[in-house]
Protein backbone atom coordinates (compact mmCIF):
# COMPACT_ATOMS: atom_id res chain seq x y z
CA UNK A 1 0.00 0.00 0.00
CA UNK A 2 2.75 2.62 0.84
CA UNK A 3 3.73 1.95 -3.22
CA UNK A 4 0.47 3.98 -3.53
CA UNK A 5 2.19 6.97 -2.28
CA UNK A 6 3.56 7.58 -6.01
CA UNK A 7 -0.03 8.37 -7.44
CA UNK A 8 0.27 11.43 -6.01
CA UNK A 9 2.91 12.81 -9.18
CA UNK A 10 -0.20 12.47 -11.09
CA UNK A 11 -1.77 15.88 -8.95
CA UNK A 12 0.68 17.26 -11.26
CA UNK A 13 -0.56 16.87 -14.54
CA UNK A 14 -4.47 16.66 -13.39
CA UNK A 15 -3.59 20.31 -12.24
CA UNK A 16 -3.09 20.99 -15.81
CA UNK A 17 -6.29 19.15 -17.04
CA UNK A 18 -7.90 21.73 -14.29
CA UNK A 19 -5.91 24.55 -15.89
CA UNK A 20 -7.04 23.80 -19.70
CA UNK A 21 -10.73 23.11 -18.38
CA UNK A 22 -11.64 26.02 -16.34
CA UNK A 23 -9.33 28.79 -17.54
CA UNK A 24 -9.51 32.05 -16.04
CA UNK A 25 -7.33 31.68 -12.71
CA UNK A 26 -6.77 28.21 -12.73
CA UNK A 27 -4.91 28.79 -15.75
CA UNK A 28 -1.91 28.73 -13.02
CA UNK A 29 -2.58 25.59 -11.47
CA UNK A 30 0.26 23.79 -12.20
CA UNK A 31 2.44 26.66 -11.11
CA UNK A 32 0.69 27.33 -8.14
CA UNK A 33 0.65 23.25 -7.05
CA UNK A 34 4.45 23.32 -8.38
CA UNK A 35 5.79 26.60 -6.53
CA UNK A 36 3.12 27.25 -4.03
CA UNK A 37 1.40 24.60 -2.51
CA UNK A 38 4.34 21.77 -2.35
CA UNK A 39 7.51 24.25 -1.06
CA UNK A 40 4.77 24.65 1.77
CA UNK A 41 3.72 21.64 2.35
CA UNK A 42 7.26 20.22 2.55
CA UNK A 43 7.94 22.22 5.51
CA UNK A 44 5.52 20.14 7.19
CA UNK A 45 5.52 17.10 6.35
CA UNK A 46 8.81 14.60 7.35
CA UNK A 47 11.90 13.77 5.62
CA UNK A 48 12.66 9.58 5.10
CA UNK A 49 15.76 8.71 4.80
CA UNK A 50 14.36 5.17 5.04
CA UNK A 51 15.56 2.71 2.19
CA UNK A 52 14.48 -0.57 0.72
CA UNK A 53 15.88 -3.86 2.18
CA UNK A 54 19.06 -5.39 0.32
CA UNK A 55 16.85 -8.37 0.46
CA UNK A 56 13.96 -6.85 -1.66
CA UNK A 57 15.56 -4.58 -3.77
CA UNK A 58 15.58 -6.84 -6.88
CA UNK A 59 11.93 -8.30 -6.61
CA UNK A 60 11.15 -4.56 -5.91
CA UNK A 61 12.82 -3.53 -8.92
CA UNK A 62 10.77 -5.95 -11.31
CA UNK A 63 7.51 -4.94 -10.32
CA UNK A 64 5.33 -3.65 -13.24
CA UNK A 65 4.02 -1.13 -11.20
CA UNK A 66 6.38 1.47 -11.44
CA UNK A 67 6.84 1.28 -14.75
CA UNK A 68 3.20 1.93 -15.75
CA UNK A 69 3.33 4.86 -13.44
CA UNK A 70 5.90 5.78 -15.95
CA UNK A 71 4.81 4.93 -18.97
CA UNK A 72 1.44 6.91 -18.51
CA UNK A 73 2.50 10.05 -18.97
CA UNK A 74 3.64 9.50 -21.97
CA UNK A 75 -0.24 10.00 -23.41
CA UNK A 76 -1.02 12.43 -20.49
CA UNK A 77 1.59 14.50 -21.87
CA UNK A 78 0.95 14.75 -25.56
CA UNK A 79 -2.69 14.81 -24.72
CA UNK A 80 -1.84 17.67 -22.39
CA UNK A 81 0.03 19.25 -24.95
CA UNK A 82 -2.23 19.18 -27.57
CA UNK A 83 -5.47 20.19 -26.25
CA UNK A 84 -3.22 23.12 -24.94
CA UNK A 85 -2.51 24.10 -28.77
CA UNK A 86 -6.17 23.51 -29.10
CA UNK A 87 -7.07 25.88 -26.08
CA UNK A 88 -4.76 28.53 -27.40
CA UNK A 89 -5.51 28.83 -30.86
CA UNK A 90 -9.35 28.45 -30.61
CA UNK A 91 -10.26 30.34 -27.43
CA UNK A 92 -10.28 34.20 -26.78
CA UNK A 93 -7.78 34.07 -23.85
CA UNK A 94 -6.36 36.77 -22.35
CA UNK A 95 -2.51 37.64 -21.84
CA UNK A 96 -3.03 36.53 -18.29
CA UNK A 97 -4.76 32.96 -19.23
CA UNK A 98 -2.03 32.21 -21.87
CA UNK A 99 0.80 32.83 -19.80
CA UNK A 100 -0.68 30.96 -17.03
CA UNK A 101 -1.46 27.96 -19.29
CA UNK A 102 1.93 28.03 -20.92
CA UNK A 103 3.69 27.95 -17.58
CA UNK A 104 1.60 25.36 -16.44
CA UNK A 105 2.09 22.84 -19.52
CA UNK A 106 5.59 23.94 -19.55
CA UNK A 107 5.97 22.54 -16.35
CA UNK A 108 4.22 19.43 -17.48
CA UNK A 109 6.79 18.97 -20.05
CA UNK A 110 9.75 19.34 -17.40
CA UNK A 111 8.10 17.34 -14.59
CA UNK A 112 6.32 14.33 -17.06
CA UNK A 113 7.87 14.86 -19.78
CA UNK A 114 11.75 15.90 -19.23
CA UNK A 115 11.64 13.70 -15.61
CA UNK A 116 10.52 10.88 -16.89
CA UNK A 117 12.06 10.23 -20.31
CA UNK A 118 15.63 10.58 -17.76
CA UNK A 119 14.37 7.71 -16.15
CA UNK A 120 13.54 5.83 -19.49
CA UNK A 121 16.77 6.79 -21.06
CA UNK A 122 18.42 4.95 -18.65
CA UNK A 123 17.05 1.42 -19.20
CA UNK A 124 18.36 -1.04 -21.22
CA UNK A 125 15.19 -2.43 -23.40
CA UNK A 126 14.94 -0.40 -26.74
CA UNK A 127 11.08 0.19 -26.54
CA UNK A 128 11.66 2.23 -23.31
CA UNK A 129 14.35 3.96 -24.89
CA UNK A 130 12.47 4.80 -27.63
CA UNK A 131 9.83 6.09 -25.44
CA UNK A 132 12.49 8.54 -23.89
CA UNK A 133 13.60 9.58 -26.67
CA UNK A 134 9.39 10.59 -27.94
CA UNK A 135 9.02 12.58 -24.66
CA UNK A 136 11.77 14.81 -25.58
CA UNK A 137 9.88 15.80 -28.22
CA UNK A 138 7.33 18.49 -27.09
CA UNK A 139 10.82 20.03 -25.08
CA UNK A 140 12.10 19.84 -28.38
CA UNK A 141 15.51 18.60 -26.22
CA UNK A 142 16.03 15.26 -28.00
CA UNK A 143 19.50 15.86 -27.65
CA UNK A 144 19.38 15.55 -23.79
CA UNK A 145 19.05 11.53 -24.42
CA UNK A 146 22.70 11.93 -25.77
CA UNK A 147 24.49 14.23 -23.64
CA UNK A 148 22.69 12.89 -20.30
CA UNK A 149 24.06 9.77 -20.86
CA UNK A 150 27.09 9.79 -22.20
CA UNK A 151 28.43 12.92 -21.55
CA UNK A 152 26.59 13.99 -18.24
CA UNK A 153 27.23 10.87 -16.44
CA UNK A 154 31.12 10.52 -17.60
CA UNK A 155 31.70 14.61 -16.87
CA UNK A 156 29.50 15.43 -13.56
CA UNK A 157 31.12 17.64 -10.94
CA UNK A 158 34.16 18.63 -13.37
CA UNK A 159 34.61 21.28 -15.46
CA UNK A 160 34.02 19.73 -19.02
CA UNK A 161 30.19 19.05 -18.21
CA UNK A 162 27.88 22.03 -18.88
CA UNK A 163 24.89 20.72 -16.30
CA UNK A 164 27.35 20.79 -13.42
CA UNK A 165 27.04 24.83 -11.84
CA UNK A 166 30.01 26.39 -10.82
CA UNK A 167 30.55 27.43 -7.37
CA UNK A 168 29.25 31.59 -7.43
CA UNK A 169 27.93 31.05 -10.73
CA UNK A 170 24.31 32.46 -11.05
CA UNK A 171 21.59 29.82 -12.35
CA UNK A 172 20.99 32.19 -15.31
CA UNK A 173 24.37 32.18 -16.56
CA UNK A 174 24.33 28.29 -16.01
CA UNK A 175 20.84 28.31 -18.23
CA UNK A 176 23.09 29.97 -21.44
CA UNK A 177 26.04 27.96 -20.63
CA UNK A 178 24.23 24.52 -19.69
CA UNK A 179 21.36 24.74 -22.70
CA UNK A 180 24.02 25.91 -25.69
CA UNK A 181 27.27 23.93 -24.35
CA UNK A 182 24.84 20.81 -23.93
CA UNK A 183 23.55 20.86 -27.44
CA UNK A 184 27.46 21.61 -28.80
CA UNK A 185 28.20 18.55 -26.68
CA UNK A 186 25.75 16.08 -28.35
CA UNK A 187 26.79 16.79 -31.60
CA UNK A 188 30.59 15.78 -30.88
CA UNK A 189 29.70 12.72 -28.71
CA UNK A 190 27.53 11.37 -31.66
CA UNK A 191 30.60 11.99 -34.50
CA UNK A 192 33.20 10.86 -32.12
CA UNK A 193 30.90 7.46 -31.61
CA UNK A 194 30.16 7.31 -35.43
CA UNK A 195 33.65 8.14 -36.29
CA UNK A 196 35.02 5.21 -34.00
CA UNK A 197 32.58 2.77 -35.65
CA UNK A 198 33.37 3.54 -39.36
CA UNK A 199 30.23 5.34 -40.20
CA UNK A 200 29.85 9.09 -42.37
CA UNK A 201 28.63 11.95 -39.59
CA UNK A 202 26.73 13.70 -42.29
CA UNK A 203 23.94 10.93 -42.40
CA UNK A 204 21.09 9.12 -40.90
CA UNK A 205 23.00 7.29 -38.68
CA UNK A 206 23.66 10.18 -36.64
CA UNK A 207 21.41 10.56 -34.28
CA UNK A 208 21.88 13.92 -33.40
CA UNK A 209 20.96 14.92 -37.45
CA UNK A 210 17.79 12.54 -36.67
CA UNK A 211 16.66 14.19 -33.62
CA UNK A 212 17.24 17.64 -35.22
CA UNK A 213 14.63 16.50 -38.45
CA UNK A 214 11.84 14.95 -36.00
CA UNK A 215 11.80 18.22 -34.33
CA UNK A 216 11.75 20.25 -37.11
CA UNK A 217 8.84 18.33 -38.53
CA UNK A 218 7.16 18.58 -34.74
CA UNK A 219 6.88 21.92 -35.39
CA UNK A 220 6.50 22.47 -39.44
CA UNK A 221 2.88 19.81 -38.16
CA UNK A 222 1.77 21.87 -35.64
CA UNK A 223 2.63 25.07 -37.27
CA UNK A 224 0.19 23.87 -40.26
CA UNK A 225 -2.19 22.64 -38.16
CA UNK A 226 -2.68 25.54 -35.60
CA UNK A 227 -0.75 28.47 -37.97
CA UNK A 228 1.71 31.10 -36.15
CA UNK A 229 0.75 31.31 -32.53
CA UNK A 230 -0.28 27.90 -32.22
CA UNK A 231 4.04 27.24 -33.52
CA UNK A 232 4.93 30.21 -31.45
CA UNK A 233 2.79 29.09 -28.01
CA UNK A 234 4.52 25.11 -29.16
CA UNK A 235 8.04 26.65 -28.51
CA UNK A 236 6.93 28.93 -25.58
CA UNK A 237 6.03 25.67 -23.46
CA UNK A 238 8.85 23.75 -24.91
CA UNK A 239 11.36 26.58 -23.76
CA UNK A 240 9.62 26.24 -20.08
CA UNK A 241 9.86 22.59 -20.02
CA UNK A 242 13.50 23.17 -20.58
CA UNK A 243 14.18 25.86 -17.97
CA UNK A 244 12.31 23.78 -15.35
CA UNK A 245 14.68 20.69 -16.40
CA UNK A 246 17.93 23.63 -16.50
CA UNK A 247 17.21 24.86 -13.14
CA UNK A 248 17.08 21.10 -11.24
CA UNK A 249 20.33 20.25 -13.07
CA UNK A 250 21.88 23.64 -11.58
CA UNK A 251 20.93 22.96 -7.66
CA UNK A 252 21.67 18.67 -8.41
CA UNK A 253 25.20 19.63 -8.67
CA UNK A 254 25.84 23.18 -7.61
CA UNK A 255 29.69 24.06 -6.75
CA UNK A 256 30.61 20.28 -6.21
CA UNK A 257 34.05 19.37 -8.37
CA UNK A 258 35.62 15.66 -8.43
CA UNK A 259 39.30 15.70 -7.17
CA UNK A 260 41.72 15.16 -10.16
CA UNK A 261 44.07 12.49 -9.63
CA UNK A 262 47.93 12.27 -10.39
CA UNK A 263 47.09 11.18 -13.17
CA UNK A 264 44.98 14.25 -14.39
CA UNK A 265 41.67 12.21 -14.52
CA UNK A 266 39.13 13.02 -12.11
CA UNK A 267 38.62 10.72 -9.69
CA UNK A 268 35.44 8.00 -9.55
CA UNK A 269 32.27 9.54 -8.91
CA UNK A 270 30.86 9.23 -5.44
CA UNK A 271 27.49 10.04 -3.78
CA UNK A 272 29.71 13.32 -2.54
CA UNK A 273 29.12 14.68 -5.65
CA UNK A 274 25.13 15.27 -6.13
CA UNK A 275 23.41 17.27 -4.21
CA UNK A 276 20.30 14.90 -2.01
CA UNK A 277 16.66 15.83 -0.86
CA UNK A 278 15.35 13.02 1.22
CA UNK A 279 11.77 15.94 1.58
CA UNK A 280 8.93 12.91 0.46
CA UNK A 281 6.71 15.05 -1.55
CA UNK A 282 9.61 15.93 -3.79
CA UNK A 283 10.81 12.74 -3.59
CA UNK A 284 7.36 11.05 -5.37
CA UNK A 285 6.24 14.07 -7.77
CA UNK A 286 9.96 13.88 -9.42
CA UNK A 287 10.06 9.76 -9.15
CA UNK A 288 12.73 9.78 -7.28
CA UNK A 289 15.05 12.21 -8.67
CA UNK A 290 15.97 14.13 -5.57
CA UNK A 291 18.11 11.14 -4.08
CA UNK A 292 20.55 12.10 -7.07
CA UNK A 293 23.88 10.85 -5.71
CA UNK A 294 22.36 6.92 -5.59
CA UNK A 295 20.97 7.44 -9.35
CA UNK A 296 24.92 8.86 -10.01
CA UNK A 297 26.51 5.83 -8.34
CA UNK A 298 24.58 3.58 -9.95
CA UNK A 299 22.44 5.18 -13.35
CA UNK A 300 20.65 1.87 -14.06
CA UNK A 301 19.44 1.58 -10.69
CA UNK A 302 15.18 2.38 -11.10
CA UNK A 303 13.63 4.96 -9.41
CA UNK A 304 11.80 3.34 -6.75
CA UNK A 305 15.01 2.00 -4.98
CA UNK A 306 17.59 4.55 -5.26
CA UNK A 307 18.77 4.79 -1.87
CA UNK A 308 19.21 7.61 0.72
CA UNK A 309 23.07 7.23 0.90
CA UNK A 310 24.97 8.50 4.48
CA UNK A 311 27.74 9.99 2.04
CA UNK A 312 26.06 12.26 0.45
CA UNK A 313 25.25 16.35 0.69
CA UNK A 314 21.72 17.03 2.00
CA UNK A 315 20.09 20.42 0.21
CA UNK A 316 18.67 22.60 2.96
CA UNK A 317 15.03 22.64 1.51
CA UNK A 318 12.88 20.20 -1.26
CA UNK A 319 13.69 20.87 -4.86
CA UNK A 320 10.78 22.90 -5.36
CA UNK A 321 11.51 25.45 -2.68
CA UNK A 322 15.76 25.13 -3.76
CA UNK A 323 14.80 26.06 -7.66
CA UNK A 324 12.47 29.34 -6.69
CA UNK A 325 15.38 29.89 -3.98
CA UNK A 326 18.11 29.45 -6.72
CA UNK A 327 15.97 32.21 -9.38
CA UNK A 328 17.31 34.58 -5.91
CA UNK A 329 21.21 34.61 -6.76
CA UNK A 330 21.98 36.39 -3.74
CA UNK A 331 19.60 34.69 -1.15
CA UNK A 332 21.03 31.29 -3.18
CA UNK A 333 24.73 31.73 -2.77
CA UNK A 334 23.93 33.06 1.32
CA UNK A 335 22.20 29.92 1.77
CA UNK A 336 24.21 27.53 -0.69
CA UNK A 337 27.55 28.55 -0.43
CA UNK A 338 28.04 27.99 3.21
CA UNK A 339 26.73 24.58 2.81
CA UNK A 340 29.05 24.05 -0.47
CA UNK A 341 32.41 24.57 1.62
CA UNK A 342 31.80 22.34 4.35
CA UNK A 343 30.59 19.42 2.32
CA UNK A 344 33.94 20.41 0.00
CA UNK A 345 35.71 20.50 3.42
CA UNK A 346 34.18 17.27 4.37
CA UNK A 347 36.36 15.50 1.97
CA UNK A 348 39.14 17.82 1.66
CA UNK A 349 38.79 19.56 -1.88
CA UNK A 350 37.93 22.87 -0.31
CA UNK A 351 36.74 25.88 -2.31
Amino acid sequence: MRDLKYLLAYLMPISAVLALYQLGPWSWASVILAFGILPVLEIFTPMSVENTPDGLEASRARRIFFDVLLYANAPLLFGIVGWYLWVVTHDALTLQEWLGLTLSVGIIIGADGINVAHELGHRSRRAEQCLAQAMLVPALYQHFFIEHNRGHHKNVATLEDPATARFGETVYAFWFRSVFQGWRNAWLLERDRLFKDGKPVWSLRNQMIRFQLIQLLYLAVIAYLTGPFGFVSAVAVGVVGILLLEIVNYIEHYGLQRKLLPTGRPEPVQPYHSWNSDHELGRIFLYELTRHSDHHFKATRKYQILRHLEQSPQMPYGYPTCMLIALLPPLWFHMMNPVVREARNAVGYPV
